[in-house]
């Protein structure tokens, strides 16, 4: 389980460096890890998690945002991804209407969550939350405390 993360510290220019971010970050992650990812629409969590995706040995083409399904699951590649979007969660009673807590623990694979907060209590004690801010049309991606 990992700690901290080596983030860049300078702002991230676009989309292909958020993309090289997410290679980079699966190289530091493995089994059992979980990624909370906070940061307002369009900062770029998918494209983040399509990075990681690719880091990992997926293809990145099957890497769309869940939010409609809630989660996939990614296979084909070192690590398994689950990816999941609780963007259209309204409450936790929905939350855990969708089984979210079961979903969320695998030891077998890399969990990443967008719009993680609603979930805060289900994700695994290790999480490693990331905010994502935008600076203009760039980013900074920095390793938070976890909210819950």
């Amino acid at each position: 389980m990992v700690g901290l993360l080596d983030l860049p510290t300078e702002p991230i220019a676009d989309g292909e460096a958020m993309h090289r971010l997410g290679r980079y970050l699966a190289r530091q992650l493995g089994p059992g890890d979980a990624l909370a990812l906070i940061g307002p629409l369009g900062a770029g969590k998918t494209t983040l998690i399509q990075g990681l995706a690719d880091g990992l040995g997926i293809d990145t083409e099957s890497v769309v945002s869940p939010t409609f399904a809630l989660v996939h699951h990614y296979k084909g590649g070192e690590v398994p991804l689950i990816h999941a979007d609780l963007y259209r969660l309204g409450s936790k009673q929905e939350a855990e209407a969708a089984g979210l807590g079961d979903l969320l623990h695998d030891p077998e694979a890399i969990v990443a969550v967008e719009w993680p907060l609603l979930a805060a209590d289900w994700l695994p004690r290790h999480t490693i939350w990331l905010q994502i801010t935008t600076l203009g049309t760039a980013r900074q991606v920095i390793q938070v405390l976890s909210p819950a």
